[in-house]
């Protein structure tokens, strides 16, 4: 099947690159816009589950497959194939429900990486806790299309990511299901070291369901605390109740998702530095949310 070590001829069907990465098993991984790839092949004595390091890892190359590219908007639901870059998520006109997905795609951390990026990348790479778009689309109730040699099946994000690492070979992330009904708004909010790009010390995303200005439902997520985004139920409960934006409710929303995090520690950051700016970022997420009829 390969030519070479390190690489495998690209497929043109998904039925082909599931075939492929199940037969190649621990030795094998998806590559689509390589940008976590070359990464982790970078960092020395990384190790795959059998002892195999990044170079010894032969891809399979996924950007021929047409099933995994384009994007459908409806009234209730965006629907983007897990090609799609951060660039065009970002240009993507999804509405209110969206708004966390575009903010996350259009800030995240540099042009160069956003032009070849991809969603599914992003969801599927372990031991990345700065990206954007998870907490974005966890706030968003995104549910993950996935596809292997069985067939298919659609599961909630926020199920798949603590299973991820281990899942069959031959899995792939083919699609991403954003539900969009009428009345939910959602905004993002990041904070890096520099001005502008990045990888964020903190990020998070509030998304809420409103009936005449005031939120009947919440979903706050937050990344880059943890080693893997979360969602914070405990401070999305503080906003149901009260009117998009309320300041009160937004401070309250942020010391009670202080107290459901444990903070990571890491070079870019202590781990009391990312809560004592998280009730601040959330603050002002919240603020961004237009008061809906």
């Amino acid at each position: 099947m390969s030519d070479a070590p390190g690489y495998v001829r690209p497929v043109t069907t998904l039925t082909e690159a599931v075939a492929a990465l199940a037969d190649l098993g621990d030795e094998g991984a998806a590559l689509a816009g390589g940008t976590w790839v070359m990464r982790t092949a970078q960092r020395d004595g990384q190790q795959g589950p059998s002892g195999s390091t990044p170079d010894m890892r032969r891809y399979v190359a996924l950007k021929r497959i047409p099933e995994l590219s384009g994007y459908v908007v409806t009234d209730e639901k965006i629907n983007v194939g897990a090609l799609l870059t951060h660039a065009e998520l970002a240009g993507i006109d999804g509405g209110p429900a969206y708004g966390c997905i575009r903010d996350a795609a259009r800030k995240s951390a540099f042009p160069q990486v956003r032009n070849v990026a991809t969603i599914g990348g992003n969801i599927a790479a372990t031991g990345f806790a700065e990206s954007d778009l998870i907490p974005a689309l966890l706030a968003a109730q995104a549910r993950v299309e996935l596809a292997d040699p069985s067939g298919t099946a659609t599961v909630p994000l926020e199920e798949y990511l603590p299973e991820r690492a281990r899942h069959p070979y031959g899995e792939l992330i083919t699609r991403i299901h954003v539900p969009a009904p009428g009345g939910r708004s959602s905004a993002f909010e990041r904070l890096t070291v520099r001005a502008a790009g990045e990888y964020p010390i903190v990020n998070v995303a509030v998304s809420v369901d409103l009936a005449g200005g005031v939120v009947t439902s919440a979903r706050i997520a937050v990344g880059s605390v943890e080693p893997v985004a979360r969602l914070c139920p405990d401070a999305a409960a503080q906003l149901v109740g009260h009117r998009a934006g309320d300041a009160a409710a937004a401070t309250a929303a942020g010391e009670a998702a202080v107290g459901e995090l444990n903070a990571r520690e890491s070079l870019d950051s202590p781990g009391w530095y990312r809560l004592a700016v998280l009730p601040s970022l959330l603050r002002r997420a919240v603020a961004r949310i237009p008061a809906m009829p």
